[in-house]
């Protein structure tokens, strides 16, 4: 099977290709193909791959597979689409330069940017959207039987301004639920294999309701044990006690909710923002890796490992929950689920997978066509919802408030127009000012060149 892969340049595509590397199932994928519209950074990914592909890189697989997927790369995006089984969609329009931007002018104006929350990952989807309609016209062009996986941020509403040219060929991922179940499952000593994860809500905005194993719901013990809850990465994020008021954990992204005031005086408060800091450290590893080739996987590692270890370091500070868990580092993150996700289509094979794919009804509280992260069961048809409890009402609320928030951006993207875009800005829960909304689209417009259509 032939896998294609948009933004084949990125730093995280070698984490893929060392999922299919120890892929040694039947009809596994043997051809992968990247796409990136920047030809140094393919060249610098593909030396990571081949010493990959040569055993430098998969030490921790059980056994070498025999023939390693061959990589190839392009940036004519039709050769790359053409002819493939699965593309995977991982684009960063504007690059981590248009992140840097998307923080600073949100900090500087008093409201938090984080990259998919907030004015920040607003501005991300108005340059990102523009893009992602292009390429579904062109998958469904040129590759219309290919099964597109989502992992481009906003992963939510991307994936629902892509279903449109797409149906439900098209399904969003990421790596946030499975990790939370995985971790609260270990916490009660579960198999997190063996359980089932009452979760729900939008990409980077949900909650785990319930941990079925055995028969039972386990939520409430683990609830009620302070060690267990402390034992993990969200019972330190947000404390025992706001766990038992809430009778839920949420998912890590919620604590630029729940604790909005001390995360913006946490994040104005360090000397970079975090896309800052990847700007620098991964223009590094390209740069080095460039005079460096045969150095390409060590140099990735190397980065690798600061990367993750500082991931939402400055919430962690603000709840004083330590270093991350080497635990949760090492247990594989949206790979693995993309990989699940294309075994369980490819060869029929049922899974459970928590996935970014149309309501059909399962949330009483949005329409059918609302993208929505809940649990699925996954086969050959694709990804099919599954009941769930329903959300409670603050639990709604916000997710109401932040769906017309996705919609209305989805809507500006595609009408450039400027007063839906203000909306968008205004109607999110961390603005707290038309004023402001309007003065960071005018801002964002200022010094993103991929918004220029929204100039006035």
């Amino acid at each position: 099977m032939k896998l294609t892969i948009l933004g084949g340049g990125g730093f995280r595509v070698p984490l893929v290709y060392h999922a299919l590397l120890g892929d040694r199932g039947a009809g596994r994928i043997t051809s992968v193909v990247l796409y990136d519209t920047d030809p140094s950074r393919l060249s610098a990914i593909a030396a990571v791959l081949r010493q990959q592909a040569a055993g430098l890189g998969h030490s921790d697989v059980d056994a070498a597979p025999l023939d390693p997927p061959v990589v190839t790369a392009t940036t004519d995006l039709d050769e790359a689409l053409r002819g493939a089984d699965f593309i995977f969609s991982a684009i960063r329009v504007g690059g981590l330069e248009g992140r840097t931007v998307d923080e600073r002018v949100a900090l500087d104006l008093g409201v938090l940017g984080q990259e998919t929350v907030g004015a920040g990952g607003i501005a991300y989807g108005l340059r990102t959207l523009p893009v992602a309609v292009q390429i579904a016209q062109r998958i469904a062009a040129v590759a219309p039987e290919a099964w597109t996986i989502n992992f481009t941020n906003p992963a939510g509403m991307v994936t629902e301004a892509m279903i449109p040219y797409l149906g439900d060929r098209v399904i969003g991922i990421c790596d946030s639920p499975s990790g939370l179940g995985r971790r609260a499952a270990l916490a009660l000593g579960v198999d997190p294999s063996t359980a089932f994860y009452d979760y729900a809500g939008l990409n980077h905005l949900g909650w785990l309701r319930g941990l079925r194993s055995g028969g039972a719901d386990r939520l409430p013990e683990l609830l009620q044990s302070t060690d267990a809850l402390a034992s993990f990465e969200e019972g330190r994020l947000f404390g025992v006690d706001w766990l038992r008021s809430l009778g839920s954990i949420p998912n890590e992204y919620l604590h630029y909710y729940y604790f909005a005031r001390e995360t913006l005086a946490a994040v104005q408060g360090v000397r970079q923002t975090r896309g800052t800091f990847l700007l620098e450290q991964q223009s590094a590893f390209y740069a080095e890796t460039g005079q460096h080739p045969e150095q390409a996987f060590e140099l990735w590692q190397k980065t690798r490992a600061e990367r993750e270890s500082t991931y939402m370091v400055e919430s962690r500070e603000v709840a004083d929950a330590g270093e991350r868990d080497e635990r949760d580092m090492a247990a594989g993150g949206y790979e693995q689920v993309a990989l699940s996700l294309m075994r369980a289509i490819a060869h029929n094979e049922r899974a459970s997978l928590i996935l970014n794919v149309r309501n059909r009804g399962v949330l009483r509280h949005l329409d059918d066509d609302a993208v929505v992260e809940i649990p699925c069961t996954v086969d050959a048809n694709g990804a099919l919802p599954v009941t769930v409890s329903q959300l409670t009402d603050h639990q709604a609320g916000l997710v109401s408030a932040v769906k017309a928030v996705e919609r209305a951006t989805i809507e500006a993207a595609t009408t450039a127009s400027r007063a839906t875009a203000v909306k968008a800005f205004a109607y999110h829960p961390l603005v707290d000012s038309v004023t402001v909304a309007r003065s960071l689209l005018d801002t964002y417009v200022e010094q993103l060149p991929n918004l220029a259509y929204l100039r006035p």
